[in-house]
């Protein structure tokens, strides 16, 4: 029998991580989450481990395994904020698991089993609404761009390949046996794809909104395309800038610190990569109409965008979420039903194709995991501290679980309007 043994108390900064630090007193709400975590076990095979050595259940061999170091403040936070307590317990280590990723997709295959039928409505006395300063307004996504993207440039080259691409790659065989040195000619392949969707070539007068680190922009001004390209990132203008002026392609590629709504002119293509998910539900139409304004006749759109199920962005919408709270503010992953539909109710856009490429992400996901993990102390190094790394792994892993279970998606969905090519 595994023996789990207490861990000492994360070393917390109260200032910065406040709900971190702060265990709630919730009796009744953490016999609830109590409850229910035996009930998870059982329909979800998981092995719950508790100090000293016991079981909270039998379970069978090679389970997935969750580690309860402080298993009454794991009750109280869970009972008290839900998922959110769910995500602070692992910060401040009161659990942890050999193999999270693993953890969270048996959670994530069957999330409606997680709550008994009938007792649904318990979900509106933890679930919050996002507040109004984190939505994705355009005063506000400045700075909910800054809390992430702009946290170190150096963080992000820790475990992203040379490409420093941050969304899926596409690879020949998305397996586990996918390599990091696949990392790269994936990346590309990816990119690639997009810009043929997009029919980039000579000449071609391409706007990108979401500049990331430049490959993208660098791999189109190599095709002699004309590239503007858009963040809010400080941090990654100056690196993406930097990078084109390298590669010699700054006579063919502008990047600029710009809101997408604020960009004026007329191109021959838009690309776009894992940005809508920033945008928020309630400027979806403002994103579309912006493309539709920006579109030159005959032109295409190719977006690459995180997706989920129509009828779990429904239930989802509007929901504060530990990913919200620490890593993603003002942020709302669509389905593809939802962009179709808003690019016809508001634009001449219509979808025209969308491929699905979920196994992908997960592997990517895997990859950069692994590599983060095995940096962690040049993560301390970079002034991160342990609460931050906790969060950060088990984002990686939550992430990774959200494609390996199919609750997410990953789409490249190329649009048009009636009558083009």
């Amino acid at each position: 029998m595994t023996t789990t043994a207490p861990l000492p108390p994360a070393v917390v900064d109260p200032v910065r991580w406040p709900d971190v630090a702060r265990v709630p007193r919730a009796p009744l709400r953490a016999a609830a989450a109590g409850w229910l975590l035996r009930r998870a076990a059982a329909r979800h095979g998981l092995r719950v481990e508790l100090p000293g050595g016991r079981v909270l259940l039998p379970a069978p061999p090679g389970a997935p395994v969750l580690r309860l170091h402080r298993p009454e403040a794991f009750a109280h936070r869970v009972g008290a904020g839900g998922l959110i307590g769910f995500g602070e317990s692992y910060q401040a280590g009161d659990w942890d698991s050999p193999d999270p990723a693993r953890l969270l997709t048996a959670l994530a295959a069957r999330p409606e089993t997680l709550v008994p039928p009938g007792t649904a409505w318990l979900r509106r006395l933890y679930v919050r609404r996002t507040p109004a300063d984190e939505l994705s307004t355009t005063a506000n996504a400045p700075r909910n761009v800054h809390r992430h993207y702009d946290l170190s440039n150096e963080l992000f080259a820790l475990f992203l390949d040379p490409t420093m691409s941050y969304s899926s790659a596409v690879f020949s065989d998305p397996s586990p046996a996918v390599r990091r040195a696949d990392l790269v000619p994936a990346q590309h392949r990816k990119i690639d794809r997009l810009l043929d969707l997009a029919r980039v070539g000579p000449g071609t007068r391409l706007l990108e909104i979401g500049t990331g680190w430049g490959e993208l922009a660098l791999r189109a001004a190599a095709r002699g395309a004309e590239v503007v390209s858009v963040t809010l990132s400080a941090e990654q203008l100056a690196l993406a800038r930097h990078r084109i002026a390298e590669a010699g392609q700054s006579a063919r590629v502008d990047v600029r610190l710009c809101d997408y709504r604020q960009v004026r002119g007329e191109f021959d293509a838009i690309v776009s990569v894992e940005m809508i998910e920033a945008v928020g539900r309630p400027f979806w139409p403002a994103y579309f109409t912006a493309l539709d304004r920006l579109l030159a006749p005959g032109g295409r759109v190719a977006l690459q965008a995180i997706t989920m199920p129509h009828r779990r962005m429904l239930a989802s919408s509007g929901t504060y979420t530990w990913i919200l709270k620490y890593v993603f503010p003002g942020g709302q992953i669509p389905s593809l039903r939802a962009l179709a539909d808003t690019a016809a109710a508001h634009t001449g856009l219509r979808v025209r194709s969308a491929d699905a490429y979920g196994p992908h992400y997960a592997e990517t996901l895997r990859l950069w995991r692994e590599r983060f993990t095995e940096r962690a102390e040049q993560v301390a190094a970079l002034g991160f501290d342990e609460v931050f790394r906790r969060m950060w792994e088990l984002y990686l892993a939550y992430s990774e679980a959200g494609f390996r279970s199919g609750y997410l998606d990953v789409h490249q969905v190329l649009l048009g309007r009636d009558g083009a090519r």
